[in-house]
């Protein structure tokens, strides 16, 4: 004769705890892009937006912080980078495709050289569209966010 025994553990140590939307402590941070390389910068914003550096990381939430970059005109690459680095868009047209140098976007948009650089570092589906919301790049030392009271981050210090 099988006897079932059903065991009910309610401890704390089996209990997976996955944050979700409402649960996820979103904090507003500021960081300083000033004489940053931009890799190096745009892997720590990136991991910031998708919440990697929290206890509570959930893979499929949002659970990152709102990150705020400014001096972005004043960020740097290694190497021969700002001539040689590429970015390149397609127009929909036959024979569209367009080709900008890193110098060059960076004289006409200095914002777009880190919103390109995490957009590309964040995942390829609805997450990653709802954490890219959460960057906030600006290309002066003065952001609108003040009322949010965002700390200073200090990155590869």
């Amino acid at each position: 004769m099988l006897i079932k025994r059903i065991v009910k553990v309610d401890t704390l140590s089996y209990k997976t705890v996955s944050a979700n939307k409402e649960t996820a402590n979103k904090e507003w941070v500021v960081v300083d892009a000033q004489n940053q390389v931009v890799g190096r910068l745009c892997t720590q914003v990136a991991m910031m937006l998708r919440g990697k550096h929290k206890p509570l990381y959930t893979p499929h939430a949002d659970c990152g912080d709102n990150v705020i970059v400014i001096n972005a005109e004043k960020v740097v690459f290694t190497g021969d980078k700002w001539s040689e680095k590429e970015y390149v868009r397609h127009t929909g047209y036959p024979g569209g495709q367009r080709v900008t140098v890193a110098q060059d976007l960076m004289k006409k948009n200095p914002v777009a050289v880190i919103e390109k650089a995490v957009r590309g570092m964040l995942p390829k589906n609805r997450l990653g569209d709802t954490l890219y919301r959460n960057l906030h790049v600006y290309a002066g030392a003065t952001h609108p966010h003040e009322a949010q009271q965002p700390k200073v981050v200090e990155i590869n210090k």
